[in-house]
């Protein structure tokens, strides 16, 4: 998706082979796609001043407050020397438990006291991107709702899958301190680690009849942009909804289908969106599976009970307080002061969020995925978000982040 964001949040990891899995390490690293936590070259942090927030003073730093509460209450329960990736970066939690402390008690609705309290506990600075013509970009996703059942009868023939109890997800790190922070998913069969199905594959019942459909859902087109959110609501017939989310992914390379639209020539560029995709995947239906299949990354889900849609932090996002970003250079768990505009009109969004989950499509120093929440509206302003951005990072007084 060109403009939107794929998840690979809560990874599922099992290493009931992992002594399997060294005797062909060296082979699965030529096929291997695999991601670093350390902090990679390319950002910049230069201190600067809440006096140099364009509209501090006009957000209503209160409403920000549950978003950072919900951190914070990680932050406490977790030792004081423990690392806060990326390992680069140098923060523990322990530079978080003070702030905290303090912040856990203030007053809801009292906008004066929050900003102050922010003011007092945090340094702020500026994040750029070091490479020549860098463009900070600002996209949306939302909390899609989809309607389903627990069976399978009449429409409802699409199944969302729970995670396969084969899959395995090996952090390479635990073998080698050259591969700390990558990792791969697979399968074992006959000793040896290997590739789970494709997409296509599992589209076409690679899973069936396991028993590992979660819910029935009664659009594939839906149950796909569902996969690309990682998260969402489906309403049951009887009214009853079932909140869903990211349970772990098969591990193939996701392929974004909106780049595909553009090279074939099938949609403009400067008009590419969710809403452009689902569009044409709707006046295309005999060309939307290819497509979809084209993209051979695929999600598995699991119920959410309680406040959701969960981040890859661990806590609920807050609508238009929770972004997505990119873990290879920043801290989950971090407030950021964000400088973008409505995709509608351009209009300024200057708030504080926090940076508490992270998406496949969300690669860049200067990048970041607004959540917009769930509904019509959240998803209208999601599809259309493709904006210039700056972001500021918000950080423990005290603590001195490497500044490039």
């Amino acid at each position: 998706l060109a403009t939107g964001r794929y998840r690979r949040t809560g990874m599922i990891t099992s290493m009931r082979h992992g002594w399997q899995f060294v005797l062909c390490l060296t082979a699965l690293l030529a096929i291997a796609s695999c991601e670093t936590a350390d902090k990679p070259s390319g950002l910049k942090l230069t201190p600067t001043s809440f006096a140099d927030l364009a509209g501090w003073q006009d957000d209503n730093v209160s409403a920000f407050l549950p978003a950072l509460q919900r951190s914070c209450a990680l932050h406490l329960r977790r030792p004081a020397d423990r690392p806060v990736k990326p390992a680069g970066f140098g923060l523990t939690a322990g530079h978080w438990h003070d702030v905290c402390t303090r912040l856990m008690d203030l007053p809801a609705g009292d906008d004066q006291a929050a900003r102050q309290a922010i003011e007092t506990w945090f340094t702020v600075w500026r994040a750029e991107d070091t490479a020549e013509d860098a463009k900070g970009v600002a996209t949306g996703y939302y909390e899609p709702q989809l309607r389903g059942a627990l069976n399978r009868f009449g429409p409802y023939q699409t199944p969302l899958y729970k995670t396969p109890p084969e899959l395995v997800t090996v952090n390479l790190g635990d073998f080698s301190d050259e591969l700390k922070g990558k990792r791969i998913t697979g399968r074992v069969e006959k000793g040896r680690l290997v590739p789970m199905p494709e997409r296509k594959q599992i589209v076409g019942g690679a899973l069936a009849n396991r028993d590992l459909e979660l819910i029935w859902v009664d659009n594939p087109v839906d149950a796909f942009f569902l996969q690309i959110q990682g998260s969402g609501q489906v309403v049951m017939p009887d009214g009853q909804v079932m909140r869903v989310g990211y349970a772990g992914a098969n591990g193939r390379s996701y392929t974004p289908v909106g780049r595909i639209l553009i090279q074939d020539g099938e949609v403009p560029r400067e008009k590419m969106s969710m809403q452009a995709i689902r569009s044409w995947m709707e006046s295309n239906p005999d060309r939307a599976h290819a497509l979809m299949d084209a993209n051979a990354s695929y999600v598995f889900f699991r119920e959410l009970t309680g406040d959701g849609p969960m981040g890859a932090e661990g806590v609920a996002l807050t609508p238009r307080r929770s972004i997505a970003v990119d873990r290879r250079y920043y801290p989950l768990g971090t407030p950021v002061w964000i400088s973008t505009t409505d995709p509608d009109d351009d209009s300024p969004i200057r708030r504080l969020t926090m940076a508490q989950d992270t998406g496949g499509a969300i690669k860049g120093v200067v990048r970041l995925d607004l959540f917009w929440g769930p509904g019509p509206q959240a998803a209208h302003k999601a599809g259309l978000m493709n904006q210039p951005v700056n972001m500021f990072l918000l950080l423990p007084r005290g603590f001195t982040p490497p500044v490039s």
